[in-house]
């Protein structure tokens, strides 16, 4: 039975109905009125129910496809403006205990080096993630309750956050471990971290059991309702994803949404992010052993469907995917991205003729933060540091609220510019630099509010004179 308050996995993500929302929209595919009827509601910027969003991704007349890139483009513009958040993972340790077959982390791989960070590793890495510039990160590690224990992460957590260098600071840490217990994501929480981020890999539930023969994360159930245990231990920014290649597009799109209203539903606010990363070659996989990975324009209307549907979610894209497909999705619905990415264990600081071979996955995009910078900034984007309403508390339903109230103009625009502000001042390359601050006194005008905008422009003189970490 389909229930989406319900606390259980098979549940609030029911098998029956993802088929029969896959069914329905088979055969609306090509039904004109019905899909201009769903466009035409999705205009509001409410958002779509996902039987509705799957008929919009099942569109098979070109017209009407077109329609729905555009309305993707506007929805976006709408909630997130020309924002771009920047951040960059950091991989702890790739000891694992789990068998996963799509994943060179899995126990099986003998071939991979196993690698687990010291404090004062970690120290150095984060050093050189600051000197680049970046305020946000996203911590990884493999599920091993012996090499990486909840209290290795926490100890981690502290010593990130009490890393001062030059005008470096890591702001906010967001996390991505295995699912664990309420009592553990409470200890998270206090910890001060932001998102709490978990893929789903598939919603299929035979399918995830046989993509996780082995290892604690084989129990579908325990997973697929890690989110819930997140909110009851006071994680109210959590992130969602599948990992696009593992089980038909249509069934974890669908089952992606279904997760997405779950959470509404049941707690008052969605997922803070939705990710969408697609299966690509890493040590020992080869993605021609998989035979549903996902085209290019079929990934488009993936993205374009999801912000049409969840509009007031951020939506991430890594450095699995090339400079031409990260620039594609940006338009249709992509507000958080990765920049200077390493996905091996001690990878921003490698000794001298160490090999690299701990990464998680091939990275397609290797362009340095300040590259992927100017290039945000070639096509019109702010590219953001901003850390500000984790910090000020404002998560979650309160988040929420901000964003679909239509104050981001007057709120996350102004800390974009000032964080940007940041960035040129202290690592940007010249050539960034003159393009930042081009960019920055265009945008200062687009502050709808006067006083807000007079502030901004103070604070961004001060940020000349040396002060830092102005927020509103």
């Amino acid at each position: 039975m389909y229930d989406v308050k319900s606390n259980k996995a098979g549940e609030f993500i029911s098998h029956d109905e993802i088929l029969a929302t896959m069914a329905y929209a088979r055969r609306n595919a090509e039904n004109r009125a019905l899909i201009e009827a769903i466009l035409e509601r999705a205009e509001t910027g409410r958002g779509l129910p996902h039987r509705e969003a799957a008929v919009l991704l099942e569109c098979r007349l070109p017209d009407l496809t077109q329609r729905m890139f555009d309305l993707a483009r506007r929805i976006k513009q709408r909630f997130y403006g020309n924002r771009i958040v920047m951040f960059a993972p950091l991989y702890l340790s790739n000891y694992c205990v789990n068998g996963c077959v799509y994943c060179p982390y899995h126990l099986p791989n003998k071939t991979i080096r196993r690698k687990k960070l010291t404090q004062e590793e970690i120290r150095r890495e984060v050093i050189a993630l600051q000197d680049m510039g970046h305020k946000r990160l996203a911590l990884e590690a493999g599920e091993d309750p012996v090499n990486n224990p909840i209290e290795y992460v926490l100890e981690s957590i502290r010593t990130i956050y009490g890393i001062r260098h030059r005008n470096g600071a890591i702001r906010r840490v967001n996390v991505n471990i295995a699912a664990t217990t309420v009592e553990n994501y409470r200890r998270l929480h206090e910890a001060g971290i932001g998102t709490y981020i978990l893929f789903q890999e598939t919603y299929h539930k035979e399918n995830y059991e046989a993509l996780h023969p082995t290892g604690p994360k084989h129990d579908y159930d325990w997973h697929t309702e890690a989110m819930d245990r997140a909110m009851q231990g006071g994680i109210d920014d959590v992130g969602i994803g599948v990992l696009f290649g593992l089980e038909t597009y249509r069934y974890d799109f669908t089952g992606l949404l279904m997760h997405a209203e779950h959470l509404e539903a049941a707690f008052g606010v969605g997922p803070h992010t939705v990710s969408v990363p697609r299966l690509c070659m890493a040590d020992g996989i080869d993605t021609g052993d998989f035979e549903n990975c996902v085209p290019d324009e079929v990934f488009h209307k993936i993205v374009a469907a999801i912000r049409i549907a969840v509009p007031y979610t951020g939506m991430i894209i890594s450095t699995r995917e090339s400079r031409a497909s990260r620039e594609k999705v940006l338009e249709l619905g992509v507000s958080q991205i990765s920049g200077g990415s390493r996905t091996s264990v001690g990878g921003y600081v490698r000794e001298e003729g160490e090999e690299e071979n701990s990464a998680q996955f091939d990275v397609s995009d290797r362009r340095t933060l300040d590259e992927v910078v100017a290039w945000l900034l070639d096509l019109g984007y702010i590219p953001s540091f901003c850390t500000a309403c984790y910090r000020a508390g404002r998560t979650g339903d309160r988040f929420m609220s901000l964003l679909k109230a239509g104050q981001i103009a007057n709120c996350c625009h102004p800390n974009a510019l000032i964080t940007l502000k940041e960035y040129l001042q202290d690592y940007a390359s010249p050539a960034t630099r003159r393009k930042g601050l081009r960019q920055i006194e265009r945008e200062l005008d687009a502050v709808p509010d006067d006083r807000v905008r007079e502030t901004a422009r103070r604070f961004l003189q001060a940020i000349e004179k040396g002060e830092r970490d102005f927020r509103f």
